[in-house]
């Protein structure tokens, strides 16, 4: 397929405290948690509802609940290697007023009623990692059913899908449960590479400090019947060593892929978690801002056009 111009599109990782709740309990990133809640969504929404960009959240289905009883008898839970208790084991089965990390009916909310409209996604119920072998087809269907009952209690349609930690697997089970499209990994030069993961994420880092172009991609049709949309570039938080590195590299990074999604006609998927915001806030807010800026500068010269995953479905369809 061919585009007429370039497209940005946002897709937006939101999880809270189930990201990382199978690799380091709910402390670690407790309070990275908290300062997302308190402070990164509102930020996020607002500079989103400023630049006119309709972001896509793909979002953890446990965060449209504002309490729940735990344990979660009726889904069907993976066995990751690294788990070994219950999947739902530190679900505290609580509610949104003492265990806040855990729920998100409230911002759910505050992201629906956006003034520049927002898709709402999937990023499955628990943060099951579809790609491991740990999870069952059976797990996958529980996931997706849980996720998609809930969307239908709120009146709309899940169409987008990321995969936890962008690890593609069942697609067969989401194209069942009536999902158009999903965000695959980017197509980073190293995937090709015979090289162990160590040394891939580290050619990743020297794409981001050499400031390198990322990826831009065409919407690729898969045999399962979903369109995959290719990720080109994740705004990288200012943790461990990534801190070191200068936000201009990042901005530098992401204004390349603009400009190459404009000269090319193809799509600059920038995407993140909301934590990812939650430290060193300030400049990562400011470096989202020159991001945004320069993608609106494209748009107003006819360039660039601002679309969310499922918009970009619908245009192909379209055609």
């Amino acid at each position: 397929m061919e585009l007429n111009q370039g497209v940005f599109t946002v897709s937006i990782d939101f999880e809270l405290i189930w990201g990382t709740l199978d690799l380091f309990g709910p402390d670690r990133f407790r309070r990275a948690c908290e300062v997302e809640r308190e402070v990164v969504v509102d930020r996020l929404l607002e500079l989103l509802a400023e630049f006119e960009i309709p972001a896509t959240w793909c979002i953890v289905g446990h965060l449209f609940l504002d309490r729940c009883e735990g344990g979660h008898r009726e889904m069907v839970r993976p066995h990751h290697s690294w788990v070994e208790d219950d999947w739902f084991a530190r679900d505290p089965g609580t509610d949104i007023e003492r265990d806040p990390i855990f729920y998100g009916r409230d911002l759910v909310a505050k992201i629906m009623a956006c003034p520049v409209p927002q898709e709402i996604g999937s990023h499955s119920f628990s943060h099951v990692i579809f790609g491991d072998p740990g999870c069952s087809r059976e797990a996958a269907q529980s996931e997706l059913a849980a996720c998609v009952r809930l969307a239908e209690e709120r009146g709309f349609k899940l169409q987008s899908f990321v995969f936890p930690r962008n690890m593609v697997g069942h697609l067969d089970v989401l194209r069942d449960y009536g999902f158009a499209c999903y965000r695959g990994p980017e197509p980073g030069w190293y995937e090709s590479r015979n090289w162990p993961k160590p040394v891939k994420r580290l050619a990743h880092l020297w794409d981001v400090i050499a400031a390198s172009q990322p990826p831009v991609s065409l919407p690729e049709y898969s045999e399962s019947g979903l369109w995959n949309i290719p990720a080109s570039m994740i705004y990288f938080p200012m943790d461990g060593i990534r801190r070191y590195i200068p936000m201009e590299r990042r901005v530098k990074r992401a204004v390349k892929g603009l400009e190459a999604a404009v000269r090319q006609q193809r799509i600059f998927h920038l995407w993140f978690h909301p934590t990812n915001l939650a430290q060193e806030t300030e400049v990562m807010f400011k470096g989202l801002r020159a991001i945004c800026s320069r993608a609106r500068e494209l748009k107003n010269e006819g360039k660039l056009e601002f679309l969310p995953m499922g918009a970009i479905v619908a245009a192909i369809q379209s055609q």
